[in-house]
């Protein structure tokens, strides 16, 4: 006969793995990192996340009972550290070679997760995220330009006072624009031209 205990095995779906704890939860953020970053928060289900980590869809909600504490959690776990700024000589290329890591931060895994929560979300669940993205995302790379800029006044090729708030905004604030709004993924010729038409410009000791 054509049906055999073989065929009828690969015609069962598969069972859950039998992984408990920290495994099964590591499993579960991470597959909601994934549904994140390709479909967004719009198409990210808990069946869908209980799927993708091989689990049940009860195993889910009884960590996490909302799509919104899942996913707060999810992107706690996965976003990326931004450790040191290296010091490459000049405030120029310090800026230069900061950028590029935050601009492939912006387009890990993680950071898909992140901007599709950012973009997606209407402003009442936006506020869930708002100190995991403060926390993670927004104090540490701020943190790293402050420590390149005041470099770059230790060495004397930025001014003084150019350490104000808005000063460490502009990256940020231009990266996120051009990203959401034009759709540029920033490659490295962009990257240099906002540094040496923008920022170099802004920080450089004035003459005369």
């Amino acid at each position: 006969m054509a049906n055999s205990r073989w065929t009828a095995a690969a015609e069962t779906p598969p069972v859950s793995l039998r992984r408990r704890g920290p495994v099964l939860e590591r499993a579960i953020l991470e597959a909601a990192l994934e549904q994140l970053s390709t479909v967004g928060w719009s198409g990210l289900t808990m069946e869908g996340v209980a799927a993708g980590a091989q689990t049940g869809k009860a195993a889910v909600y009884r960590r996490w009972p909302s799509k919104e504490d899942l996913v707060a959690d999810a992107l706690e776990a996965g976003l990326p550290t931004l450790d040191a700024a290296a010091d490459h000589g000049s405030i120029r290329e310090d800026l230069f070679q900061l950028c590029r890591r935050v601009r492939d931060t912006m387009y890990s895994r993680s950071g898909f997760a992140l901007r599709s929560v950012l973009y997606e979300c209407d402003t009442t669940t936006a506020e869930r995220f708002h100190a995991v993205i403060v926390r993670g995302v927004i104090e540490p790379s701020t943190q790293l330009f402050r420590e390149v800029v005041r470099r770059g006044v230790a060495r004397g090729d930025v001014r003084p006072d150019a350490t104000c708030e808005l000063v460490f905004d502009v990256i940020p604030g231009l990266m996120m624009y051009r990203s959401k709004v034009c759709g540029s993924e920033w490659p490295d010729d962009d990257i240099a031209e906002m540094i040496d038409q923008v920022m170099v410009p802004l920080l450089r000791p004035r003459t005369g």
